[in-house]
């Protein structure tokens, strides 16, 4: 039995990985230099590296591990289901009793009338089904024009060819012939980078309406759905202003288009909420999950379903889509045991209680460090906007992300993982976070704010 055990010298494992792995969202030749970090065990909030040093992990991973590391239930699950059915598929009119009961517990858990789900293998994967499932739905209502899915500059929904499609980032679409057709864009909710002289409020209202603009230039005949996420997450924690949601549902519901909430990173807790649908009172007919579902632990995405659309597509013969290990059975089980974990344990109530606002208190006093000109923060969700003049709320003279990713070197080699996207800062903690480990995350991104100050005094970038 071959045992994957970490017997090798950081070095060789570097070596290692150079030679064989390539790594997503990087420029593998010149990690390939510099040496990758090897990750080779974690507990709680706390990852261990190879050379047995510990790091507070701010981003639960990649916005997933919402229970935590180390939670032997879900590893014990696991092995019990691999014994008694390590695999099927759900195609050919059979299913098994992993994915009965995630279906059964999430259509509990979620917003009144979504009793179904579309599994899938993560969130990318889930937006494909998306995109094929809105359009069959209005061929099936007679309406075979409208295919055209709305979306967002600088929102993310995955990789492939249609999440990444759907999502708005111009350096994923300036690569393998992207966006697919029939999906169009409008202008992302960020008041700080884009608001101008405008009120909160007033942008807010103004950046809702260029979707009623949209619709109106493509034809509303033309238009299938307008997917966003209710906090954008990857773009940069960008917290949308209070009259964006309510004016966005208007318009939806107003111009028979349906909405999709991507929930791939809100859902779950990260808000203090189940979802972030029920964070803003937003009203979707398909919820794209994935991530905390299993808190990482296994692989597993879906679509949620409403019951006017699974209605429709239930009833219009076979819909022709799927995926091999949608809805496996172990991982299926594992998401099972991590909502019973955080249901049981009231890990939302209590973090709505505790450790959500105590988080808030200690991140919005971040904004008084010279470098910092805006602090953002829904539930475990925060940002921190990097500006050489907060009165202006300009941009540093550099390129975008060059200041960023100063801070970013100084809170890695401090023993916190704070991601960077562009100048901006953010977190994304396990939900398991105590007040302890709240105090030890704010210290250290507040020593590595004053290191990068100085830093990029000393190297001119403060301007």
């Amino acid at each position: 039995m071959n045992k994957i055990i970490n017997h090798l010298p950081t070095a060789e494992l570097q070596a290692l990985d150079a030679a064989h792995h390539m790594h997503p969202f990087t420029a593998n030749a010149e990690l390939a230099q510099k040496g990758v970090r090897v990750i080779t065990a974690a507990n709680g909030v706390m990852l261990t590296d190879s050379d047995g040093i510990q790091i507070l992990d701010g981003m639960a991973g990649l916005w997933c591990v919402n229970i935590g590391y180390g939670r032997k239930e879900l590893a014990d699950v696991a092995y019990a289901q691999m014994q008694q059915l390590p695999y099927y598929n759900t195609f050919f009119q059979t299913s098994h009793v992993p994915a009965i009961a995630l279906a059964a517990k999430l259509a509990e858990v979620s917003p009144e009338g979504f009793n179904h789900t579309f599994f899938a293998t993560g969130g990318s994967e889930a937006n494909d089904t998306n995109i094929r499932m809105v359009r069959h739905y209005w061929a099936a209502k007679g309406k075979p024009t409208k295919k055209i899915i709305i979306s967002r500059e600088n929102g993310y929904h995955g990789s492939t060819m249609g999440g990444a499609s759907l999502g708005g980032m111009k350096g994923m679409h300036a690569q393998g012939g992207l966006p697919i057709a029939d999906i169009s864009y409008i202008g992302q909710p960020d008041w700080y980078n884009e608001g101008g002289d405008m009120s909160r409020e007033e942008f807010g209202l103004k950046r809702a309406r260029e979707l009623e603009a949209k619709i109106y230039e493509l034809g509303e005949d033309k238009v299938a759905a307008f997917i966003a996420e209710p906090v954008q997450g990857a773009g940069g924690v960008i917290v949308p202003p209070e009259t964006y949601w309510p004016e966005i549902q208007r318009i939806c519901d107003e111009h028979e288009i349906l909405l999709i909430a991507d929930e791939v990173i809100c859902g779950f807790g990260r808000t203090g909420h189940w979802f972030g649908t029920d964070y803003y009172g937003i009203r979707p007919h398909i919820m794209t999950i994935a991530k905390g579902l299993s808190s990482g632990y296994a692989p597993i995405g879906g679509s949620m379903v409403c019951d006017e659309v699974a209605n429709v597509v239930n009833h219009a013969g076979d819909f022709a889509h799927g995926y091999t290990y949608g809805g496996h059975p172990v991982a299926a089980a594992v998401a099972l045991e991590n909502l019973r974990i955080i249901q049981e344990e009231k890990m939302i109530e209590n973090a709505v209680a505790d450790t959500i606002p105590y988080l808030q208190e200690k991140w919005h006093a971040l904004g008084d460090h010279p470098l910092i000109g805006e602090t953002n923060m829904v539930g475990f969700m925060g940002s921190l906007v990097m500006t050489p003049d907060k009165a202006s709320r300009s941009r540093f003279s550099a390129d975008a992300g060059t200041v960023g990713l100063v801070a970013r070197g100084h809170s890695f080699g401090n023993g916190l993982i704070m991601r960077h996207v562009g100048d901006r800062m953010i977190i994304s903690p396990p939900i398991s976070i105590t007040r302890l480990e709240i105090d030890k995350l704010i210290d250290i991104a507040f020593k590595s704010l004053d290191e990068t100050l100085a830093d990029i005094k000393e190297q001119g970038l403060y301007k």
